[in-house]
């Protein structure tokens, strides 16, 4: 197992995304989205997709140069139109957008189209959250998830975020697919030969599968409420935004990689000081946080909050490395021998 230290694999990302012409605002967002997640032990979506983000970028799905157009037709909703950026980047614009909405009228919404799929939305909630704010983030995807009661799919495994400022260390953080896992968590699976738990996906009948190459979509978390949640999500960023939905969006791996996806993107960003005094709002989340991380735990458990475990995380790999998997080590170092860039490894070998 090949290591690499978080620097200087955002670095490799960042000469790699320079060398294939995004801009730099592009760069930026992309390199960082793609690099904390796999620092937060996301790897389903992280460093991982670098080579396919090339491809769609250098192909035409993705513009590496967009110009976003953003515009308000109410006081606190605005539009940003991506002009099909990738997803980190709209994403990362959109926040800065909805921040400004919400400074001036305690909460702002920001409806994004013509975008790309924005990865891990931690990558982007986080950001808001690290200013003060609290952030709701949502996105739509492909059909993958099995319909209630279907034989087959209809909504994307559509996640919903949250983040929220607190006093001490890193935001609270709760980022997940309405589906049991994602499908590029599937995808981990097969590349390495796991076996999925029988809750995790179902096969071209509908039905339950162990093995992820006879899954063809994925379970919805807490059956049918998973189900209600990927609708609500789809509403959100398809239906309102005027982009595609359900079966009708365009695989994210199997459509023409020269056509743009035109998906959407849901923000809503919000004052802490809504109701209480900004610090008294802080202090109480860590009041929360302490409360519920000191309840009594089943032996050899802990009681954690969402993104405990990517904390945890994240301060493991900042030390020791980002692990890569032989198949992400690979698909890396024919990047680094095509574009002649450099891929330093912990372990001191540089492959050129």
């Amino acid at each position: 197992m090949h290591r690499i230290y978080y620097k200087d694999i955002l670095k490799f990302h960042q000469d790699i995304l320079t060398k294939i012409g995004l801009d730099n605002f592009s760069v930026e967002s992309v390199s960082k989205g793609l690099c904390d997640a796999s620092l937060r032990g996301v790897d389903s979506h992280g460093i991982r997709l670098l080579p396919h983000y090339v491809d769609s970028a250098s192909m035409g799905r993705k513009n590496p140069k967009p110009n976003f157009v953003f515009k308000k037709n109410f006081p606190s909703v605005g539009i940003l139109d991506a002009d099909n950026a990738f997803g980190h980047a709209a994403g990362m614009k959109a926040i800065k957008y909805g921040i400004e909405i919400a400074n001036e009228m305690g909460m702002g919404a920001v409806a994004v189209k013509n975008s790309s799929h924005p990865g891990a939305l931690a990558s982007i909630a986080l950001i808001a959250a690290k200013k003060g704010y609290l952030c709701f983030a949502f996105t739509h995807a492909d059909a993958l998830m099995l319909s209630h009661n279907g034989k087959r799919p209809y909504f994307g495994t559509n996640p919903i975020c949250f983040a929220a400022p607190r006093k001490k260390g890193e935001p609270y953080c709760l980022d997940m697919a309405t589906s049991m896992i994602s499908w590029n968590k599937l995808l981990n699976y097969r590349e390495n030969n796991k076996i999925l738990d029988k809750d995790f996906a179902a096969d071209k009948n509908g039905k339950s599968v162990n093995d992820p190459k006879l899954a063809v979509s994925l379970l919805p978390a807490g059956s049918y409420k998973g189900y209600g949640l990927a609708s609500m999500v789809e509403i959100l960023c398809g239906v309102f935004t005027g982009m595609a939905f359900g079966r009708n969006i365009a695989p994210m791996f199997t459509s023409p990689i020269d056509q743009p996806r035109h998906l959407g993107q849901f923000y809503i960003i919000m004052r802490a000081d809504g109701c209480i005094d900004q610090n008294e709002f802080i202090n109480r989340m860590q009041m929360i946080t302490d409360e519920v991380r000191s309840e009594p735990a089943l032996d050899g458990e802990k009681v954690m909050l969402p993104n405990d475990i990517e904390i945890a995380q994240s301060i493991e790999r900042n030390k020791n490395g980002i692990p890569l998997d032989n198949e992400t080590y690979l698909s890396l170092k024919k990047l680094s021998e095509k574009y002649n860039i450099p891929l330093k490894l912990i372990n001191g070998k540089k492959i050129d």
